[in-house]
């Protein structure tokens, strides 16, 4: 069973709605819309730079956006905005109640799996994830700027972000628990 998304579908899958939010009230380009999420990328969401790309054209298929010419430094750029029917369609996913995210957690399989290694070589593949993690921190006052020159988002933008920083202090937190519970001096020591 493949993974993959099919963007040629007509349904619309989580990406849609990354590319519709991007859009918003205020429409973007598709360098806007990458921009956006690839900034998100990181954190949040994973997409391919390709599908990014290819999502705002299916969602004019789709009647979901429409699209002007506009000049850019180069050449025209085409600017995206929600239609009403998109518009309607971002508002009714925007009420529906959120699930806990499903990740793709590559450390917690390493877990699963610990008893397979060394505890010292589990906790030395653990210590890219804290490395990781403090190289994604940096990132992160680049990012409450960035938030700051979209007015009329700043605010939402800034609670995402205090998501994205309580996520990765999560990370780094539970690395260290990991590195303490697997300590050559806790062994005999139970994880509580």
């Amino acid at each position: 069973m493949s993974h993959r998304k099919d963007v040629s579908s007509p349904q619309l899958i989580p990406l849609s709605y990354v590319v519709l939010a991007c859009v918003g009230e205020g429409g973007a380009t598709t360098p806007e819309i990458v921009d956006m999420a690839e900034r998100g990328a990181p954190y949040l969401w994973t997409s391919a730079a390709s599908h990014v790309y290819a999502e705002p054209k299916r969602l004019l298929r789709l009647g979901y956006v429409q699209a002007t010419k506009e000049a850019g430094k180069t050449r025209s750029r085409t600017r995206y905005t929600l239609t009403d029917a998109g518009r309607a369609t971002l508002r009714d996913w925007l009420a529906r109640p959120s699930s806990f995210p499903r990740l793709q957690h590559e450390a917690a399989i390493r877990m699963l799996a610990g008893d397979m290694i060394e505890p010292e070589a589990l906790v030395e593949s653990l210590r890219g994830l804290r490395e990781e993690t403090v190289a994604l921190e940096a990132g992160l006052p680049a990012i409450a700027e960035s938030a700051r020159r979209v007015p009329h988002r700043t605010r939402f933008l800034l609670l995402q972000l205090r998501l994205i920083e309580r996520l990765l202090e999560a990370h780094r937190l539970w690395v260290d628990e990991v590195e303490e519970a697997l300590a050559p001096d806790a062994r005999d020591r139970t994880v509580g």
